[in-house]
């Protein structure tokens, strides 16, 4: 299994935090970032090939991950480094189109941004299916991304969703290769005829009746994007209520 993780945004709303290191390179505790918890849970998943996108300040991440993964695991994690030059007049949908051609196996798809709780990655994986995280717990978002569920399958996935059929989800995926190719195939014909501006879950609601993508409910774990300081605490607030280890 691969792991693509999605870096190329400029982190803006962290303000001064992200003045000189990418969103994902915040800490979260002392001597642990957003993007290090990430690498560290999905190996112990047993992911050994990482995607990478990189934008806004590439070479900070790169040494930082270089560093990172040689003093921890040595050989045993390898990293692609995709960069998307025009990170700042594209949305991440044109970054996943640049690493597509490299992805060769089923796939965790997670934007750098995302904290989510280990266990909940061993239960995600054990379904088998296609899937995205969703928790029935949570309120309607009133501008990030909400699924709507038909049955046992996402028939939608878009912001501003309303609705009985609606609930929250988070940008952390499990694709198998066959449907991540038919997303693969709806994202590049996008980029193809310059629609590069939109979310890629655009792409993907053209063909969602092609992917049995299934809702993942979480049903209230910690599992959050951190897009500005007030989610950087909410998220130590968090982890510290669930009692897990930040």
């Amino acid at each position: 299994m691969q792991a693509m993780i999605l870096n190329s945004g400029m982190g803006s709303r962290m303000g001064s935090v992200t003045s000189n290191k990418p969103k994902c390179m915040v800490e979260i505790a002392e001597g642990e970032t957003l993007l290090s918890h990430q690498i560290d849970t999905l190996a112990k998943a047993g992911v050994t090939e990482f995607l990478m996108t990189t934008g806004h300040l590439a070479e900070v991440l790169e040494a930082y991950l270089e560093d990172y993964i040689s003093e921890k695991y040595k050989d045993s994690i390898r990293i692609r480094y995709v960069h998307n030059p025009r990170y700042s007049t594209t949305n991440y949908i044109y970054s996943m189109h640049l690493a597509s051609e490299f992805v060769e196996d089923d796939l965790l798809l997670l934007h750098g941004d995302l904290y989510f709780e280990e266990d909940l990655l061993d239960r995600m994986l054990a379904l088998g299916d296609s899937s995205i995280v969703i928790d029935s717990t949570l309120p309607l978002p009133e501008k990030d991304f909400a699924a709507e569920v038909r049955g046992n399958r996402v028939s939608r996935i878009d912001t501003h969703l309303t609705g009985p059929d609606c609930v929250a989800c988070q940008p952390l995926y499990r694709l198998k290769l066959e449907d991540w190719m038919v997303w693969a195939d709806a994202i590049n014909r996008f980029c193809a005829s310059g629609n590069t501006g939109v979310y890629a879950e655009e792409a993907l609601n053209t063909v969602l009746d092609e992917v049995h993508l299934r809702p993942f409910d979480v049903k209230g774990a910690l599992c959050m994007e951190v897009d500005t300081l007030d989610d950087l605490r909410r998220l130590v607030r968090g982890a510290a209520r669930e009692g897990d280890h930040i």
